[in-house]
């Protein structure tokens, strides 16, 4: 693995994304006998981009992929790397902040929902977090080619700096005071996510402007971190469009 982002990726949504980003790849596998037409838009990408394309045996994209599910394709590129947090900030209106989200699958699933929200970007720790890996460029179906990612160090630091720039913190916690949906986001807005099972950390819950919850109706007390951020996030959408809407009905 590398500091940046990920060198191997596995499956038709990563290496189809990363080829229509323009990202800088190598080559592209594609294993013998496979076929189908998301395959062959593959193909006509790797030719459109002059892009390497080989045929290799399946159980050799097997080792690449180190046995991730690979739908018969892996693409192979120089990895990327970080985003630096000044470099987000400018014009960012909704940052993405993890805090202790381990789950490579939730950590993919999270930031496949947050660029499909309208993120600007997401602030993953160095400690305590999922590193970027194939499994979590699978989950994500290609959303880290297209969303900034940012490494940051202490997280109630990189909290009390996105304070300094004027944004305003919503933390995601069962605990919360507020429900989601009776919440005014203010702008720009850091929504700040828990990790698996223990939440958010009592230091961190206590650094929000506002820790919102989302109510549930059934006996398991809350919803799964992905699934969780996708409410709230799309929430926070629907809220940044309604202004526009109303003036394209008046």
């Amino acid at each position: 693995m590398h500091t940046g982002r990920v060198s191997v990726l596995a499956g038709v949504h990563p290496v189809r994304e990363a080829l229509r980003a323009g990202r800088p790849l190598d080559r592209v596998l594609i294993a013998k006998g496979a076929g189908g037409p998301k395959l062959q838009q593959i193909v006509d990408l790797c030719r459109q981009k002059a892009v390497a394309l080989r045929f290799e045996p399946r159980d050799a994209l097997d080792r690449i992929s180190h046995s991730a599910v690979h739908q018969g394709v892996v693409a192979i590129g120089s990895p990327q790397g970080y985003a630096s947090l000044e470099d987000v900030l400018g014009s960012a209106q909704c940052l993405v902040l993890l805090d202790g989200v381990e789950d490579p699958h939730n950590l993919g699933a999270i930031l496949r929902t947050a660029h499909a929200a309208g993120a600007d970007a997401a602030l993953i720790p160095e400690r305590r977090a999922a590193g970027l890996s194939e499994a979590v460029a699978k989950a994500a179906a290609g959303a880290i080619e297209h969303l900034p990612l940012v490494r940051i160090g202490n997280v109630r630091q990189t909290m009390d700096r996105l304070k300094d720039r004027n944004f305003w913190i919503y933390g995601l916690d069962e605990r919360g005071e507020r429900d989601y949906d009776r919440t005014d986001y203010a702008a720009p807005a850091v929504f700040v996510l828990g990790g698996e099972g223990k939440g958010l950390h009592e230091h961190v819950r206590k650094q929000c402007d506002v820790v919102v919850r989302i109510p549930v109706a059934g006996a398991i007390g809350s919803l799964n971190v992905s699934v969780a951020a996708g409410v709230v996030l799309f929430e926070w959408r629907r809220r940044q469009r309604l202004p526009r809407e109303r003036t394209l009905r008046s």
